[in-house]
């Protein structure tokens, strides 16, 4: 029996990073049972970290916010920090989670590129490259009925704010085996400088009608106005907050931090006659469950080695909502050995 879909498109009319993530989590809050949507968005002169990252280590957040009249912003997914502006167009696809095929949805990407003239593919963990250089990073958020997937299109992206905005480490740098952050990305005008921002977008509604097998009209929704709906303007205040975009940055008693092919982890621990009491993780990792989980797990245990190890190890056995095994070659069990066999070198 053929699966019965709904396509319905969305975009937003902002450029103000802080509606356009309320409005993305507005539509995946109210998707339906059979629905398939994707929403084309953009953002000016904006950082967006990942939902367990720390701003200050990823952002120059003073000259961004304070002297180049930027934004700062946090996004519900996991993954690294990006960099927004004008020249870069995001899409998000929205779904009934039943309906959640990453497959699918990089098709659509990719799809759209090649009308455009340039081969493309899918690359290391969350990566679109062109001859080898990257124009779009992906993550992913799975809810309990609903799910997203969104990433980036570097079409004529500004790469000298890029660079004077985000603070890249030398490990991820070193990881990837080059010198810059510039010298692994790509613009797509760089590829073919005929083409434009408006073509993309065609592309993309087509390619998103032809992947799913519906070429008739497309639903389309063009405006939300927060000002009319409480829910939107509820998560925008969260968007906008200091609270969610910076947090606090409490001093710690014990800090680690480490990089590994999944991604870096920071794990601060505020003792209180041997126990810890408090538990913060910053991390790019794309599992922000198993993060959360983690640090759940950390708070209130003994800080001694045995504890923390049997603590973290009993999450190989709880069930998670996350799906990002549907989206790349990946394990949770894995990520909690190698936290394991790290924390096993400390002093604890």
């Amino acid at each position: 029996m053929k699966e019965e879909k709904k396509l319905l498109m969305a975009h937003s009319e902002q450029y103000n990073p802080w509606y356009n993530l309320a409005l993305e989590e507005y539509l995946l809050n109210n998707i339906n049972s059979g629905e398939v949507m994707l929403y084309l968005w953009q953002n000016d002169k904006t950082v967006v970290i990942g939902r367990n990252q720390n701003a200050w280590k990823e952002c120059q957040c003073k000259k961004l916010e304070q002297e180049d009249n930027g934004h700062l912003a946090r996004r519900l997914s996991g993954g690294g920090a990006v960099y927004h502006d004008l020249g870069n167009l995001n899409f998000t696809f929205i779904m009934d989670r039943d309906l959640y095929n990453l497959d699918k949805q990089l098709k659509v990407i990719l799809k759209a590129v090649n009308k455009l003239g340039i081969n493309a593919k899918f690359s290391g963990r969350n990566d679109l490259t062109v001859k080898d250089k990257k124009f779009s990073g992906n993550a992913f958020y799975f809810g309990s009925d609903s799910a997203y997937h969104h990433g980036t299109i570097m079409f004529e992206t500004n790469f000298e704010k890029m660079v004077s905005y985000l603070q890249v480490s030398e490990d991820k740098i070193k990881s990837k085996g080059v010198e810059s952050v510039r010298s692994r990305v790509a613009n797509l005008k760089e590829i073919n400088s005929n083409i434009s921002l408006s073509a993309l977008k065609k592309a993309l509604k087509e390619s998103f009608a032809e992947v799913y097998g519906d070429n008739k009209n497309i639903s389309e929704d063009k405006y939300y106005d927060p000002s009319q709906m409480k829910e939107l303007a509820e998560l925008y205040k969260k968007y906008s907050s200091w609270d969610w975009r910076y947090g606090k940055s409490p001093e710690f008693d014990i800090e680690f931090e480490k990089r590994f092919n999944w991604g870096e982890i920071e794990i601060g621990l505020k003792l209180k006659k041997a126990v810890i009491e408090k538990a913060d993780i910053y991390s790019d990792a794309m599992d922000v469950e198993l993060i959360e989980m983690i640090k759940e797990a950390l708070e209130g245990t003994s800080f001694r080695r045995k504890e923390i190890l049997e603590e973290i190890d009993k999450l190989k056995n709880k069930d998670s909502n996350f799906s990002y095994t549907k989206a790349v070659d990946y394990s949770q069990t894995g990520v909690i050995e190698d936290i394991k066999d790290w924390l096993k070198e400390k002093d604890i």
